[in-house]
């Protein structure tokens, strides 16, 4: 079995594990709600109920959480929290995602499973609501509480209609029973048979609920669990076909024979699997056959089917019927006709008044087992009148009330079955005890132990003491329950002259104890406590008693055989001096209304008593009243003249402190006033010092910027004196860099061509050669191509560099321009000639870049034919590495890839041995070599048109800066 700790996750998996009920008890999950605080808790699961496809189901706890658990997809929500107790859940509306729930504030409120908001609040009950059903539409539903019962219209959420309760309704239908042990049990009402509990001692069951399909039951256990059990798995074994059933039928020796019974050996067997049993359980039966083949009395067939000597037979063999199936035995044997009308008659007229105060002469714990007794008791009083003054009438029933608690029908007729039967003539000689039936007891002691009645008689012991105490409690108080259960097995199995000699065998099988006992109370507590005696040994004696007592002194002569009750309604029970009974009733009922009628008086005079004690009272209250209120009047006038003379003196008090605060605030103001004009005086003398200081500051700050400006016009002459050498040195160090830098080229291409020629002759050499030589080259290029990228990179960023250089020197010209006024001449004439000196070498520098671009295109092209001849030559060799050996490529192709790739060298010789299709692919890249020239021309163009423009911007840099 699995167990979910819910705790205080929102959401989540119910089980971890694909779950596999047990057949014991076919439970699928269990799952708890306990609390992760310091001192952690267990939240109670109160209701719960399913949806309408039966594989989601909603669960709210005592703090107000309601889950949801998806079954199908193992996933469990947190959809509200309610802040108080639930009383009823319904998940089977319309709309599906809705669900209603009772609280304890007697409201009814609509939620939304999907976005947890409040849907509607539905108020109007003044209990608790303690069921909600909704119907088959999902449209109307109907909240009871233990008042009323109101219909509400699910669309509107508007109450339609509103039902007082007067009356209890009987049950109408009923999916499984749960008992008050705590666990459930399913019957199939046509056989009477228990298909499966769940449920135990251990564990019980408060409430359940059955999904709509019949699949699942969720229980909510008494620990506050919330238990989710597999039907399917429950009815596993109930399912399986029974296996056949084999009957040998042998006949026992001749010499084993009687003359009136035919002795018949039957054998009853299973036929087993082999997987499942290696031997076949055997049981072997004998059975009594009539010679002349009559079938069996018709009062030993049972209304159900079953056989009453069958029975007897099972009960001889095994000492007691089955606990399982005790209670359908003794119906079936008892032969109970269930008039549920009849019953239901005696139940309405109430609580009879002889037992309106059982609880005074028999206090029960339970109240439960008292309303019940209560009922059965007055049930048996509306149906005979003797049993409203039978005394031990309740000593009688409780041992039956206490079993059938939970169905008073059954008690009720089971304790009239045993009235009628086997306590024939015990009333009449009421209201004494029965003589008639005591004295064939003591004849039958007599009969069989007459040492122990002499005893009895000797010291003055009779049939009311040692017989009658049994009879009237039915042995409750002597024996256990399960002794009781037992014993009482036999009793409904047999004659009912087997009680009689059940209080025969019981004083037999405790001789014993009872001679030795000499005193009256030490018998009186005898038969009124349990006592060492074995109940098996008990039943087997009156098993021997009845077959050994004579005739004449036997209780079957006196007692007639066992009648059922009636069907429909009960029989009359008149057994008893009526007109004793009728004079107890008068007289009864005489004593009765004397006695109302003393109360009524009582109660008057108490009333007048009571009335004038009252009035005296108020008297006295109001006199006393009075009195205090004068006393009070008094009081209060005196603190009255005293709080007016305490008054008059605090008003001259605060009259001297008045004129004490104006003189003081007279000198204060005086003081404030010297104090503000003093402050205004040091005010202005101090802003006549700061004035001073001003002017100085003033004067000092002239002179020195005159003197800084002198030096930095000095300074700007030397800086222009420094950038004209600096602008020479400049244009010879590009020079310088710009030769480097085509020498560089020129030893990068020669470089590349002798690594290039040698990769070729590398590559003709061997393939694993041509592979590595690749991969060097490939690697090669592509550090080449990362520095080339990362040399560029730096060139633009010195470019910015020098940009950013610019626009600080432009911004330093405009506000030396505005200072050098004397020097523009000069410098006119400075810029002028560096401007055209610049012309002439940007001049000279574009037609040397163009010249630079035009061999550069050439030498792409020609790069670009060797790069494709090498990366042809590659492949080439790893499609020849992965065929498999032995296989090698054609010399022409080659022939061909080569002619393809070096055009201008052999394609004179080589153009007269080539096919058709070589000279297709020839002009195919021709056609290719063409596109790739137009685009670098283009670019080429691009790249001249900048240029241009940037140099005329920087020709024109220095007009600007001129003007």
């Amino acid at each position: 079995m699995q167990s979910t700790d819910l705790g205080n996750k929102e959401s989540g998996k119910i089980w971890h594990r694909k779950p596999s009920p047990a057949t014991r008890d076919g439970i699928i999950v269990n799952i708890i709600h306990n609390t992760s605080d310091y001192l952690p808790k267990v939240l109670r699961f109160l209701n719960v109920a399913f949806d309408s496809s039966g594989d989601c189901l909603l669960a709210g706890d005592h703090q107000g959480n309601i889950y949801v658990f998806d079954l199908y997809g193992n996933r469990f929500n947190l959809v509200q929290r309610t802040a108080q107790a639930c009383t009823a859940l319904a998940f089977n509306l319309h709309r599906k995602s809705e669900f209603l729930v009772a609280l304890a504030d007697y409201s009814v409120k609509c939620f939304d499973t999907v976005t947890k908001e409040l849907v509607s609040w539905m108020r109007g009950h003044e209990s608790s609501v303690f069921s909600i059903s909704v119907h088959a539409s999902g449209r109307y539903a109907i909240t009871t509480s233990s008042d009323t019962a109101q219909l509400w219209d699910l669309d509107t959420f508007q109450r339609k209609r509103k039902l007082n309760i007067l009356q209890s309704v009987g049950i109408q239908k009923v999916l499984g029973v749960l008992s008050q042990d705590g666990i459930m049990r399913f019957i199939n009402i046509q056989t009477c048979k228990l298909l499966f509990e769940i449920g135990s001692l251990d564990e019980g069951i408060s409430s359940a609920v059955v999904s709509p399909h019949g699949r699942y039951i969720a229980s909510i256990m008494e620990n506050g669990s919330l238990n989710i059990y597999s039907v399917q798995a429950l009815t596993q074994e109930i399912n399986k076909p029974p296996p056949p059933l084999v009957k040998v039928i042998e006949d026992l020796p001749k010499s084993k024979l009687n003359a009136g019974d035919l002795k018949v050996k039957v054998t009853s067997r299973r036929v087993q699997l082999p997987s499942k049993s290696r031997e076949s359980k055997i049981q072997t039966r004998i059975l009594k056959q009539d010679l002349a083949g009559h079938c069996e009395n018709k009062e030993n067939e049972l209304s159900e089917g079953l056989s009453k000597k069958r029975l007897q037979v099972l009960l001889k063999g095994y000492g007691e019927y089955p606990t399982k199936y005790r209670m359908f035995i003794w119906r079936s044997l008892l032969q109970l006709p269930e008039n549920h009308t009849a019953f239901s008659n005696l139940i309405d007229k109430g609580i009879h008044a002889a037992f309106l105060n059982l609880q005074k002469n028999y206090p029960i714990k339970s109240r439960k087992l008292l309303r019940v007794l209560q009922r059965t008791l007055s049930a048996l009083a509306h149906w005979s009148a003797i049993f409203s003054d039978t005394p031990y009438l309740p000593l009688l029933a409780f041992p039956f009330v206490k079993l059938f608690q939970n169905n008073q029908l059954i008690c009720f007729e089971v304790i009239a079955t045993l009235i009628i039967n086997w306590c024939q003539h015990w009333f009449e000689y009421f209201p004494n005890p029965p003589i008639n039936v005591l004295s064939v007891v003591e004849n039958v002691l007599a009969f069989h132990d007459r040492t122990l009645l002499q005893h009895f008689m000797e010291h003055d012991i009779t049939s009311q003491l040692y017989a009658w105490p049994l009879l009237e409690t039915v042995f409750s108080e002597v024996l256990t329950r399960e002794e009781w259960l037992k014993l009482f097995d036999n009793v409904f199995s047999n004659h009912p002259s087997f009680l009689l000699m059940t209080v025969v065998a019981y004083n037999i099988c405790s001789r014993a104890p009872l001679l030795n006992c000499n005193l009256k109370d030490d018998f009186e507590y005898f038969f009124h406590h349990r006592n060492n005696v074995d109940i098996s040994v008990v039943i087997r004696e009156v098993y021997h008693l009845m077959d050994t007592t004579p005739a004449d002194i036997h209780p079957n002569s006196m007692l007639d055989a066992f009648v059922s009750l009636t069907k429909g309604q009960y029989p009359v029970f008149n057994k008893y001096p009526k007109f004793v009974v009728d004079y107890q009733t008068q007289e009864r009922e005489r004593i009765r209304n004397d006695e109302l009628d003393y109360l009524r008086e009582r109660q008057t005079v108490e009333d007048m008593q009571a009335e004038v004690d009252q009035q005296r009272d108020e008297y006295e209250a109001w006199y006393q009243k009075q009195e205090l209120l004068r006393k009070a009047e008094e009081t209060r006038r005196e603190m009255l003249l005293q709080e007016e003379e305490k008054m008059i003196q605090q008003r001259q008090k605060l009259a001297a402190v008045k004129r004490e605060l104006k003189v003081k605030e007279m000198h204060l103001q005086d003081a404030a006033r010297r104090r503000f004009l003093k402050l205004q005086q040091d005010q202005r003398e101090m802003e006549l010092r700061r004035l001073d200081d001003e002017i100085e500051r003033k004067v000092h700050m002239r002179d020195r910027e005159i003197a800084t400006t002198a030096k930095d016009l000095e300074m700007r002459r030397l800086e222009l004196e420094s950038q004209k050498r600096l602008y020479e040195k400049n244009l010879s160090t590009s020079q310088e860099a710009i030769a480097k830098e085509m020498r560089e080229d020129a030893d990068a291409y020669r470089r590349k061509v002798d690594l290039e020629e040698h990769m070729f002759h590398k590559l003709m050499e061997t393939h694993q050669t041509q592979i590595q030589n690749t991969q060097k080259l490939i690697e090669e290029n592509l550090a080449k191509a990362e520095q080339a990228c990362l040399n560029t990179d730096w060139r633009i960023q010195a470019l910015r560099k020098q940009r950013s250089g610019d626009l600080q020197r432009n911004e330093c010209y405009q506000e030396t321009a505005k200072l050098l006024q004397k020097n523009r001449r000069k410098e006119i004439e400075v810029l002028n000639a560096l401007s055209e000196e610049e012309a002439k070498k940007w001049e000279e520098a574009k037609e040397k870049d163009f010249h630079l671009k035009s061999e550069r295109k050439v030498s792409a092209l020609s790069d670009a034919s060797r790069k494709w001849f090498l990366e042809k030559e590659i492949s080439d060799a790893v499609e020849h590495a992965e065929r498999p050996h032995g296989k090698v490529v054609p010399r022409c192709q080659n022939e061909q890839v080569a002619s393809s790739c070096f055009p201008a060298t052999s394609q004179s010789s080589d153009i007269s041995e080539m096919d058709s299709s070589t000279r297709i692919s020839l002009s195919q890249r021709r056609v290719q070599w063409d596109g790739v020239e137009r685009d670098l021309m283009e670019r080429v163009r691009n790249l001249r048109q900048r240029l241009t423009a940037r140099a005329r911007h920087r020709c024109q840099t220095p007009h600007l800066l001129a003007a």
